[in-house]
């Protein structure tokens, strides 16, 4: 093993003395026994392209294209200036979704909705093309980016072009439906695509991210491989795969709800194929399912968004000349909003010259990838079953989609919302508006007493029974305005949108929409002010979010929500740097206090936690406001988490990260400097030194022996049979804490929560741990 600390400086347990403390150890490359929640399944080679994203080097945020803070201008706080280059950029149009993926992700997950609803005779033809979801499944790759620079104009006139601007196609009936069903007894749920297809399951996203580090640790070491890969120590702010992976399936699929809008259509698209006898009737017909008929949506959705019809031209088979005539008339009909994609229908082979895969979709949900693993799993065949397309059908998809996007989607969304700041929010924000208020509160106080219910009162526009607000009423209006501003990125006019709307929503007690309106209030201001004071945000920031939270969590129990709220908001105050920094972490350490993710995501939070004070530097001789030894303990917090689970290569990099902070100053102390004089070595901590020795022990003696280790320890003198090398088995799945050193402790003293692997919600999932929340009705909150 290891020389003593005294001896080589506090070195880690499981390197040699040759070994630098800031590199891996070959011996991390081994591979680990398998979890006992994922059963082993036979090897697939055509499961490989699921886990490209975390498994290679070459999908990191390191070769993704963003870039991270300049060294100068990340540290704005009271030691330092203030960051006024990262200001510029994050303010820049063009670059705003640059500087770092966590903002990125941000602004490409809350992205306009359109909807795809296609006739029988156009699902056919794309079924003989081989396309076996039909349109929706051969438009959504191409709607998440759309080709070329997209203009946005603002409020204020102001048009700004961006480069990651973006579309969701879905259903019409995503995200109605929950993402896991209890099962009659008697009666099996029947397996829906829908319902794979929504998010907001924290349960699915930990297990998939769990097949992601398992497959990644089970693979040999390779130069691509993010374990292996030649920057073992990446820049603290920059996020691993596995955590990338975790904010995308979280932000992916939200779920259609009441309080907010993202969710909802901002467009139908209504498609028929050539091949119709009747394709005007077809159209009406189609129109009329989605107006008031089965595809109806729900109350509380505004119905009143565009239709984009499409006419599917069967290159192979049909006449161009008939088609354009159809064209003609559809326009003629329908208006402008119209569109002819031309498409070949004879299935690709990969044999073909122009022949490519289809893309895959970055933005899936957790539910809908965990299903796609199960079945490529379960498969006999080994080949890849992404269908092949044209090269010509690729480009024709994608000037449909910029076309409809710049010509429609966007123009109709600004349109739409000049339309409301003029004739809702203006009034609102007037003189008349703010007094219309107060009569309308002494009203409402006055005749909400008399009330059985405690919310009601004749100027009250929510419907306390159903738990929402009619699509005409203004205060929807007004939280569509803000979410067609977030969605275009015009953040002041959102801001103040959400501003007003935490008011009303508050005096009639419409808590799910306060909570939602104060979420984004805090997110929409860390966006669009890049360097906020730390005044600010402890008068402004920290109150939206706790409102928020408490919300969420107490008065409406939505532990999905809570976890979106503090990890976004975690994330972009990372972005600010300096004090910031501390408050990033803290939001990440009430997560983690609150049990609001498994096991998985513990040990992901802790990792992101530990990466919050490395960011933090000091300033001077004394390097007054640097965290080090915080990084180190929350290092050492995610090591014994993730060895817990199983996940030796992670344990293996937190815990060599914790011995390089904490060897470096520990160097710094030996140095004799007066600076440093006042800081105990870390010789002192005597328990702290044993308990990462153990800890490194614990990983090595956790892997499963090879042939070359048996070989070496047959020449070697062996101990007793008492010393060999013991089996560390994974426990029950359970939550973690985040204020206790030893995560084996914590996680002995926490109930067992059942879940297994369900992607089709088919089996029943265990409850998850239930928190002692004060009464909703007397918590004495305003």
């Amino acid at each position: 093993m290891t020389s003593t600390p005294s001896e080589a400086g506090f070195q880690s347990p499981l390197q040699s003395d040759s070994e630098s403390t800031t590199s891996i150890p070959q011996s991390a490359a081994r591979r680990v026994a398998p979890r006992l929640s994922l059963p082993y399944r036979r090897s697939n080679a055509s499961v490989a392209s699921l886990f490209a994203s975390t498994s290679s080097a070459q999908h990191s945020p390191t070769a993704s294209g963003t870039s991270t803070p300049p060294a100068g201008v990340v540290n704005a706080s009271v030691f330092s200036p203030p960051a006024t280059r990262l200001a510029n950029a994050l303010n820049s149009p063009t670059t705003a979704a640059q500087p770092d993926e966590a903002r990125q992700l941000v602004l490409r997950a809350f992205a306009p909705r359109v909807s795809v609803l296609a006739s029988d005779d156009c699902q056919e033809l794309l079924r003989h093309k081989g396309i076996n979801g039909g349109l929706l499944e051969l438009l959504r790759p191409f709607g998440e980016k759309v080709a070329g620079r997209v203009v946005v104009r603002d409020s204020t006139g102001a048009s700004r072009p961006w480069d990651d601007f973006g579309i969701r196609f879905t259903g019409v009936s995503d995200g109605l439906e929950a993402p896991r069903l209890d099962p009659n007894p008697s009666d099996l749920p029947e397996y829906r695509p829908a319902r794979l297809r929504t998010g907001g399951d924290v349960e699915q996203i930990d297990e998939l991210v769990a097949r992601h580090l398992k497959y990644a640790q089970d693979q040999p070491p390779a130069g691509d491989d993010y374990f292996s890969g030649p920057e073992i120590k990446p820049h603290p702010s920059r996020l691993t795969p596995f955590y990338t992976l975790y904010l995308r399936r979280l932000l992916s699929g939200i779920p259609v709800t009441s309080h907010e809008t993202f969710s909802h259509p901002v467009a139908l698209v209504i498609a028929i194929s050539s091949r119709n006898p009747a394709p005007i009737d077809e159209l009406r017909t189609l129109y009329a399912n989605s107006n008031t008929g089965q595809h109806k949506p729900p109350p509380y959705v505004n119905n009143e968004f565009l239709r984009y019809y499409v006419l599917i031209h069967d290159e192979d088979h049909d006449d161009i000349t008939k088609s354009t005539a159809l064209y003609e008339q559809m326009k003629r009909h329908f208006g402008l909003h119209c569109h002819l994609l031309r498409l070949r229908s004879n299935e690709c082979l990969p044999s073909d010259d122009d022949s490519m895969r289809l893309p895959t979709c970055e933005w899936l949900s957790a539910g809908e990838e965990l299903g796609e693993i199960a079945t490529r799993e379960s498969s006999e065949v080994d080949d890849d079953p992404t269908p092949y397309i044209f090269e010509s059908d690729a480009a024709a998809i994608r000037a449909f989609v910029r076309e409809m996007v710049t010509q429609s989607v966007v123009p109709g969304m600004e349109r739409l919302s000049a339309l409301w700041n003029n004739e809702v929010a203006s009034r609102r924000r007037g003189i008349a508006g703010k007094i219309g208020l107060v009569s309308k509160r002494f009203t409402f106080g006055f005749s909400s007493r008399g009330s059985s219910t405690g919310i009601g009162g004749s100027n009250s526009n929510y419907d306390a029974l159903q738990g929402f607000y009619k699509p005409d009423t203004p205060e929807a209006v007004l939280r569509k305005l803000a979410d067609y501003a977030f969605m275009l990125r015009d953040f002041k006019l959102a801001q103040s949108t959400y501003d007003l709307l935490c008011t009303d929503y508050k005096n009639d007690k419409a808590w799910r929409h306060y909570a939602g309106a104060n979420e984004m209030a805090a997110i929409t201001a860390l966006l669009a002010a890049p360097v906020v004071s730390s005044r600010v945000r402890v008068d402004s920031l920290d109150q939206l979010l706790e409102t928020a939270y408490y919300s969420y969590l107490t008065r409406c129990s939505a532990p999905y929500s809570a976890l979106r709220t503090l990890i976004l908001s975690t994330e972009l105050l990372r972005l600010r740097g300096g004090s910031a920094l501390d408050d990033s972490a803290r939001w990440a350490t009430r997560i983690l206090e609150d049990r609001l993710v498994p096991q998985t995501g513990h040990a992901l939070l802790l990792e992101r936690i530990a990466s919050c004070y490395s960011s933090r530097r000091g300033h001077g001789t004394l390097k007054s406001g640097a965290r080090a030894r915080k990084a180190a303990f929350f290092h050492v917090l995610a090591a014994e988490s993730w060895v817990v689970l199983g996940m030796n290569r992670q344990a293996d990099t937190n815990l060599v990260a914790a011995t390089s902070l904490y060897t470096s100053r520990k160097q710094m102390l030996e140095k004799g400097e007066k600076a440093y004089s006042t800081f105990k070595p870390l010789s002192a901590f005597q328990h702290l030194e044993t308990f990462l020795q153990d800890l490194g022990q614990r990983v090595e003696d956790s892997r499963p022996n090879t042939a070359d280790d048996g070989a070496e320890q047959g020449n070697q003198d062996t101990e007793p049979a008492e010393a060999d090398v013991e089996t560390i088995q994974e426990p029950t799945r359970t939550l973690g804490h985040a204020r206790t050193l030893s995560t084996a402790g914590v996680a002995a003293g926490i109930p067992p929560v059942t879940s297994g692997l369900d992607p089709l919600g088919v089996a029943v999932v265990g409850g998850s741990p239930t928190l002692d929340r004060p009464d909703p009705k007397n918590d004495g909150f305003e």
